[in-house]
């Protein structure tokens, strides 16, 4: 029996252009209108203005749309000051200040909280922002070789596509980082094939460039040291059948990096979890622990501990810390690190905290303050459990401005209060704008 597959047909009107009057924008600067009664959202394009769109999603109740002309411009739109921003996807913005960005993400944020979460108005403090350039000590490069034409593109995907968009330079990257977009290219080039090369990522720890390279076949001994020659602290995963990632010399120094203001150091392994802006990531340290004001008769519970990031430096200063984390070798090197940085009032287990929370020792502890800093899909199934801990308050860090408004509108239903609020500008140039809250338990009377 054959069988004979048709293709899908496009939904309504993807795949068509169509010309839109911009009427605001969302919390991810995205311009918003209206087409044939749906609500379109616009990605790049600014209030007041009118743009040619390419519509790439046609649902029932919305479109989404890429602007590939702007017919009558806004007063604020700016020309990007990156060759690559047509092209390449790794920043969304560049047509607008740095400062107007922030101002849009944040209007934008207070609109979607409020109307999720009923709130009148929001405990808004400054916003949490640093330089805007060469600010990521960490990037996943993507790496693509054309077997028929042997063209090969390293760099960032293209908005909304999966098509690698070959970069020369980047002003987000950190100087320690930039000079891999000239010199690791031609070695890759140089292998018999180069194709077997999937992803390069980057990162820095202290003065050191790091950089894994993801394979999909075996690579020779020789063939990993032509890219240790050009980047001395090469480490490789993906060799086939075993996917170990391993460095290419047993000395390779361990990469650290520093919490100046609290004086600790946290370890890391390439493909933990870390900040990727490295200034932000201590102001967000420094501001936790001002806004929670720990003492010494706080117990605090760290959920989503990671490596310790927030953990250690609460243990500089409570009585106790307990971190929690879903992934088992970063609870070891959260304890490694306690134990590096003389703290042995903090302590690590690992749990999924989407799922019921174990009958375990942690959770017989009675804790004043509870901090969680979840991935973007946000504490749903933790928040929860979290909220019937009662402890007097609660820090949640977040980097999705939309699951923290449904998880915020469970703590607001459990009586907490949302007692401050900011912004936190991690990645200037994107449509991204995370948050650190803090609710607070009214005291009985």
């Amino acid at each position: 029996m054959v069988t004979l597959y048709k293709a899908k047909a496009k939904a309504g009107l993807t795949g068509a252009t169509v010309t839109l009057d911009i009427d605001s924008t969302d919390y991810e600067v995205n311009g918003l209108s209206r087409y044939q009664q749906k609500i379109a959202f616009v990605s790049g394009a600014l209030k007041g203005e009118k743009v040619r769109a390419l519509v790439l999603e046609d649902k029932p109740g919305f479109l989404k749309a890429r602007t590939i002309k702007v017919l009558a411009p806004a007063a604020e739109r700016q020309q990007p000051f990156c060759p690559h921003f047509s092209q390449c996807g790794g920043c969304q913005l560049q047509y607008l200040s740095n400062n107007q960005q922030s101002q849009l993400k944040q209007q934008g944020t207070d609109q979607l909280i409020r109307h999720q979460t009923g709130l009148a108005s929001l405990p808004w403090q400054p916003m949490i922002s640093g330089p805007d350039r060469h600010y990521r000590r960490k990037a996943r490069l993507g790496v693509w070789y054309d077997k028929k034409t042997r063209q090969l593109s390293v760099g960032f995907r293209a908005e909304g596509s999966k098509t690698i968009s070959a970069i020369t330079e980047c002003s987000m990257l950190s100087p320690l980082l930039t000079p891999a977009l000239t010199l690791l290219p031609p070695v890759i080039k140089a292998l018999p094939e180069p194709a077997v090369i999937t992803h390069l990522e980057l990162f820095s720890a202290g003065e050191r460039p790091y950089v894994v390279v993801r394979h999909v076949k075996t690579l020779t001994a020789a063939q990993q040291q032509l890219f240790s020659q050009s980047w001395p602290q090469a480490y490789f995963l993906g060799d086939a059948g075993n996917n170990l990632l391993q460095p290419w010399q047993a000395d390779t120094p361990v990469p650290a990096y520093t919490l100046a203001e609290q004086n600790i150091q946290l370890q890391f392994q390439p493909g933990d979890f870390i900040q990727v802006n490295e200034q932000i990531n201590q102001q967000l340290v420094t501001q936790a622990l001002a806004w929670l004001n720990v003492n010494a008769d706080d117990t605090v519970l760290d959920l989503y501990a990671g490596i310790g990031n927030f953990s250690l430096a609460l243990a500089r200063y409570a009585k106790t810390v307990q971190g929690i984390e879903g992934v088992a070798k970063m609870v070891q090197q959260a304890a490694t690190n306690a134990e590096l940085n003389g703290l042995s009032n903090a302590s690590f287990a690992q749990a999924d905290l989407h799922l019921p929370w174990p009958a375990a020792p942690w959770l017989k502890q009675r804790y004043t303050k509870v901090v969680l800093d979840p991935a973007r899909a946000g504490a749903q199934g933790a928040i929860e459990q979290v909220a019937t801990l009662k402890a007097a308050q609660i820090l949640y860090v977040s980097c999705n401005a939309a699951t923290f408004a449904r998880d915020a509108k469970v703590l607001l239903g459990h009586g907490y209060q949302l007692q401050k609020l900011a912004g936190v500008d991690m990645f200037p140039h994107t449509s991204h704008l995370e948050l650190m809250a803090l609710f607070s338990m009214p005291a009985k009377n």
